[in-house]
């Protein structure tokens, strides 16, 4: 891919390595919402899945390739170990994209060689070059990962990247698979291949991180700042353990700190062109949409995208704000698109007027979609007086999250006081259309709610975390119910938003069971077909 030198390509991996954060599975119908969002965002490239990891995983990317792999729209690109099988699996995903790139790995540190790939140097040298070789037969955009480089003998680390250069990669990814390094040593690594290795100037160099430490932000700045000009990320940071990099964070201290940056890029200092091609004012949308459908909650004092990011508190800061905002924010809310919380529907506000409101908040819905999305607006606007943007996007990401259409929630009626035992009845439509109720008694009206559930269900299940958030101030804010329970060795997340916060509990309930009767069902498939 051909790019300025003074370029920041993001490439973002919440599909692939995000989707890998325990509890985050996605389906396909969810994972097609969450790329058109990141098209929206403007992300240079959008790593789809993992070809060869499963059919779904297949389907995924290939759909993906096929919807948001345009012309004008980003590149989209299929990890692959570097194994002819899964290459040959990831080219086949690909293919209906415009722009389509191979992602084929190894690791090379020598503690990975030794317990997990069970191979000396030599034979992962000829590896890497053969499969880069082999990858370059279906695109010309290839990248190669030395995994756990991080921990990878530098001198090492230089010969298998001069080979895959050699052998056609056009992107090298440096990978700090574990989150061990620090700033100063993941700027040295950059800093020393881009000096060690012969011909590395024929090769982006990109940077790949894990939050271990803490630290994967400031490590791909630092690696920025000696030569990295592809940064792989994440919406939220979610990902394995502790997440990854996090997209909005480096998006925002390249554009809030860009006179810093510019010289390191080769740009003059007071250049105010950004360093990237991200849409800021997609940065809350996209953000909320991915914590939405994966069940992965963003903490209030996350940074850019948490709820009291441009909070104040104290007196002193809303002194200081009221008079001139500079004095103690250095950017401001509405260049991530976090607007006012304006009024803009009521009860009486027609179908096209939705419609035209949802398409300027960026939302792109079918015909099914729109008219699920606008009973639920009506049934809303019947409780609430005033609608806000806030109260839309809830609306329409609890729509669009697709949970398998098995069991609904037909019925949710409690009894509960100071002096009375917590009491539930729910009626639930099974798969098979058939109505059941049953009764349960809790330890609160949730509780009662969900051991009832569980009675006409019949899943064995562990409920591991629920949380409540309102969207909006005041008695009669949407409440947003994110529950995640396990299964075996399995988690599987439900999403829900009501005014009537114990019906969003049930629904969210509801929807996460879904999921696991669904996989179970597919397993089930799986355990036939295989007998």
């Amino acid at each position: 891919m051909k790019t300025k030198p003074e370029h920041i390509i993001i490439f973002d991996t919440t599909l692939r390595d995000g989707e890998q954060c325990p509890g985050a599975t996605l389906n396909i119908d969810e994972k097609l919402t969450i790329a058109k969002q990141l098209a929206r965002l403007g992300v240079d490239v959008i790593e789809a899945g993992f070809a060869f990891a499963s059919p779904g995983d297949f389907e995924a990317v290939n759909k993906i390739a096929q919807t948001v792999g345009t012309e004008d729209g980003p590149i989209i690109c299929s990890l692959a170990r570097a194994r002819q099988e899964d290459i040959k699996a990831a080219a086949e995903a690909i293919k209906p994209a415009a722009k389509g790139r191979i992602h084929t790995f190894i690791a090379t540190s020598d503690i990975h060689l030794k317990y997990k790939l069970k191979k000396n140097r030599q034979e992962v040298l000829a590896i890497a070059q053969e499969m880069v070789a082999y990858a370059k037969q279906f695109t010309d955009d290839v990248e190669f990962s030395p995994e756990d480089a991080g921990r990878s003998d530098p001198e090492f680390l230089y010969e298998v990247l001069e080979q895959a250069i050699s052998a056609g990669a056009t992107t090298v990814n440096i990978p700090d698979t574990v989150g061990y390094t620090t700033p100063s040593e993941f700027g040295t690594l950059i800093k020393g291949i881009k000096e060690n290795v012969p011909n590395i100037n024929q090769a982006i160099i990109s940077v790949h991180g894990h939050n271990d430490l803490g630290m994967a932000v400031a490590n791909f700045l630092e690696a920025v700042k000696n030569g990295a000009r592809q940064l792989e990320c994440t919406i939220n940071g979610i990902g394995e353990r502790a997440g990854n990099a996090a997209l909005e964070e480096l998006v925002m201290a390249l554009y809030v700190r860009r006179q810093y940056f510019n010289p390191f890029l080769g740009r003059p200092v007071d250049s105010e062109e950004p360093l990237t091609n991200i849409d800021t004012k997609q940065i809350y949308r996209t953000s909320r949409l991915v914590s939405n459908l994966t069940g992965m909650l963003v903490q209030p004092n996350k940074a850019i995208v948490g709820a009291n990011a441009f909070a104040h508190e104290s007196g002193i800061h809303q002194d200081g704000v009221l008079k001139n905002k500079l004095t103690y924010e250095i950017m401001d809310a509405r260049l991530i698109g976090l607007t006012e919380n304006q009024i803009v529907l009521g009860k009486h506000s027609g179908r096209n007027a939705f419609r035209t409101r949802l398409r300027e908040l960026g939302y792109e819905l079918t015909e099914t979609e729109l008219n699920q999305a606008f009973v639920r607006f009506k049934e809303i606007a019947d409780k609430k007086k005033e609608i806000t943007d806030w109260d839309l996007e809830a609306i329409v990401n609890d729509e669009i999250q697709q949970a398998p259409d098995l069991f609904k929630v037909e019925l949710v009626q409690v009894s509960c006081g100071s002096n009375a035992k917590p009491t539930a009845t729910v009626t639930l439509c099974t798969p098979e259309g058939e109505e059941l109720m049953d009764a349960a008694i809790g330890t609160g009206p949730v509780d009662a709610v969900y051991k009832a559930i569980n009675r006409v269900v019949n899943v064995p299940n562990q409920l591991i975390e629920f949380s409540v958030q309102s969207v909006t101030a005041g008695i009669d804010a949407i409440g947003e119910v994110t529950i995640r329970l396990k299964h075996e060795d399995r988690v599987f997340s439900g999403h829900a938003a009501n005014t009537d916060i114990i019906v969003a509990s049930a629904q969210a309930y509801v929807n996460a069971l879904n999921r696991l009767y669904a996989w179970l069902q597919l397993q089930s498939k799986q355990e036939q077909i295989t007998a």
